[in-house]
């Protein structure tokens, strides 16, 4: 006859085992990211730093793949990809959402926020104008923002005589990004043309337009100096992106993940926001050195706001209920 041996083991050695193996099979969740532009951008540098600390505090249980360069998506697509949930995140030029929530485009009013501290406090988040236009985009798309990401202040480019007064906007050809800036092109006496920023350089070489609309950091990446000389600095709008994520993914997400990636937005928010304006004054001290740079004097400032004033009055009357509420909120 064989006799079997058994031996006993303590429960508290059987539960330590079970804990144990419960903690190494915790399941990652990964978010994928969708850029248009490349990784090194500042846009691409301020994703890394999110993901650096939401892998941190999540202890890797939030895992983040950045698909830069349009890997995945195109700008224009990314809103579309986000909101339905075919990615998982993604950043787009803020313009984008202007066919479901036009109300985006206030960022666009020429003169509206007189100044960096008028924009900062409206576009920061918790603001009134940023509750009602994160809460629209999230209704109309299920595209979620988690934090708004600055690009810079719109100025314009020309050859020969340089622009100084809106009468030397008069009978010009001009390269835009938006409606709402096809008016106040208008509005200063050119003739707006509507163009993605990757086709500037070649169209402002063969003089395809003649004057060109886009932000200091642009000129700089795009060697934008080589083919214009004078660049004005007009800071009439801004230039903004927003970082988005599926809402339903989001919502998905436990409590203890939602935090940390709303602590985290918010902190790469502001340092991205202290960057872009810093880095701004940089690129046009060092484009002073291979182009025309023009500071307007404020008589000269006085007579674009009096050129374009009827721009916001325009936008608030054919834009929509939440466009005139968020002209009315900011103008307070």
């Amino acid at each position: 006859m064989k006799f079997r041996k058994f031996f006993w083991v303590p429960a508290v050695a059987v539960a330590a085992a079970i804990t144990l193996t419960s903690t190494l099979v915790v399941a990652e969740t990964t978010i994928r990211v969708t850029l248009q532009l490349p990784a090194k951008h500042s846009i691409g540098a301020n994703w890394m730093a999110f993901k650096k600390i939401v892998e941190a505090e999540s202890k890797g249980e939030l895992k983040l793949q950045i698909f830069a360069a349009a890997q995945l998506y195109k700008d224009k697509e990314t809103p579309q990809a986000v909101g339905s949930g075919a990615v998982e995140a993604g950043s787009v030029f803020l313009g984008r959402f202007a066919g479901s929530v036009p109300a985006v485009e206030v960022i666009n009013v020429p003169f509206l926020f007189t100044d960096e501290k008028a924009l900062r406090a409206n576009v920061a988040s918790g603001s009134a104008m940023r509750q009602a236009l994160d809460a629209a985009m999230l209704k109309e798309t299920g595209a979620r923002v988690l934090w708004w990401q600055a690009f810079g202040r719109n100025i314009y480019l020309n050859n020969g005589t340089p622009i100084r007064t809106p009468a030397d906007f008069k009978g010009k050809k001009v390269r835009t990004y938006g409606k709402i800036l096809g008016w106040t092109v208008e509005a200063l006496g050119g003739a707006p043309t509507l163009m993605s920023g990757s086709k500037q350089f070649l169209a402002y070489q063969q003089g395809a337009v003649d004057v060109g609309m886009t932000g200091a950091s642009s000129v700089k990446t795009r060697k934008l100096y080589e083919v214009m000389k004078n660049m004005t600095l007009s800071f009439d709008s801004a230039i903004e992106f927003v970082a988005i994520m599926n809402g339903k993914f989001f919502d998905s997400l436990s409590k203890k993940h939602q935090d940390i990636i709303v602590r985290a937005a918010r902190t790469v928010e502001q340092q991205l926001r202290n960057h872009i304006y810093t880095q701004e004054s940089e690129d046009v001290k060092l484009l002073r050195t291979k182009m025309n740079v023009i500071d307007l004097t404020d008589a000269e400032r006085e007579q674009w706001r009096s050129a374009t004033k009827g721009v916001g009055d325009k936008f608030a009357k054919e834009r929509g209920p939440l466009a005139a509420k968020i002209i009315e909120m900011v103008r307070k």
